[in-house]
């Protein structure tokens, strides 16, 4: 595992998925170009969480890039995160063991000076989290073998936790992967938020076909419920993964998650999906 920053003291400073916006709201009636994600489409793409009625109007953007190696994928991400004006960007599944300013620099432009990550294990895993340090600073970074957690600080309000994941693949490390989380919890009280591709399920709604892993979505359903946390709804979009056959898999494998101290504190936000793919 490893850590590294624009500046040497620790920073102090939120498959390719799609932009989503967090928020407090009724499940409304999806916009009218949202629709089901395309047989073609791995993932959804990059997440917003992006509060409407947030104390400090913080924007987080969440997104399974499914590498950072290639120049053109790097462009293509730089272009739609600039539309969102997010501070904090989280982007999982980087494919990279060292990532070094240039590349920050080169995948989301100048004004995101600060940084810090989880490296892949060979082709596999990394977790990203930039920031605008003029707006928002972290401190306290945690980086155990899934997950990137740091605690998250704005001019105004109310300081929380935030934790990035990419979860694993198979049944042995997600059973890991899940008490990975509540060592998390335990180590991070207060208001807090989750987020990113747990490659797990807790409802039988979350899959649009059989063959359901009963006993692992009972696992991943008592995570939820033993930290007494609950997911943020994502507007216009029910499924975030394919499998590209014909017909398709379709899976909701990313969320955002938070606590209920975390709600209260940021209670009028959105989540929503930006983009289909990129």
């Amino acid at each position: 595992t490893t850590t590294c920053s624009r500046r040497e003291s620790p920073c102090l400073c939120s498959r390719p998925s799609q932009p989503w916006s967090i928020g407090r709201s009724q499940r409304a009636s999806p916009p009218p170009h949202a629709r089901p994600l395309p047989a073609r489409a791995r993932s959804a793409g990059p997440i917003i969480v992006d509060p409407l009625f947030m104390d400090h109007g913080l924007k987080i953007a969440v997104w399974n890039v499914r590498g950072l190696n290639s120049r053109a994928r790097r462009s293509a991400i730089r272009s739609l995160l600039g539309t969102t004006s997010a501070p904090i960007v989280c982007l999982q599944e980087t494919k990279m063991a060292l990532i070094y300013s240039p590349i920050v620099l080169d995948i989301l432009g100048s004004e995101f000076d600060d940084y810090t990550y989880l490296s892949a294990d060979g082709t596999r895993g990394g977790i990203l989290l930039a920031l605008k340090s003029r707006v928002v600073t972290i401190s306290d970074p945690l980086l155990p073998q899934n997950a990137l957690t740091a605690k998250v600080f704005v001019a105004s309000g109310t300081p929380g936790w935030l934790t990035m994941v990419y979860g694993p693949q198979d049944d042995a490390d997600k059973i890991l992967f899940l008490q990975e989380l509540r060592d998390i919890r335990a180590a991070c009280p207060g208001s807090w938020m989750l987020c990113g591709g747990f490659n797990l399920i807790y409802r039988a709604e979350d899959k649009n076909m059989g063959g359901l892993h009963r006993r692992m979505m009972g696992r991943f359903r008592r995570s939820i419920n033993d930290p007494a946390i609950k997911e943020i709804y994502l507007n216009g979009r029910r499924f975030t993964w394919s499998n590209e056959q014909s017909p398709p898999t379709l899976v909701h494998l990313d969320r955002v998650l938070c606590t209920f101290d975390w709600e209260d504190a940021h209670g009028e936000c959105h989540l929503r999906c930006l983009a289909l793919v990129v």
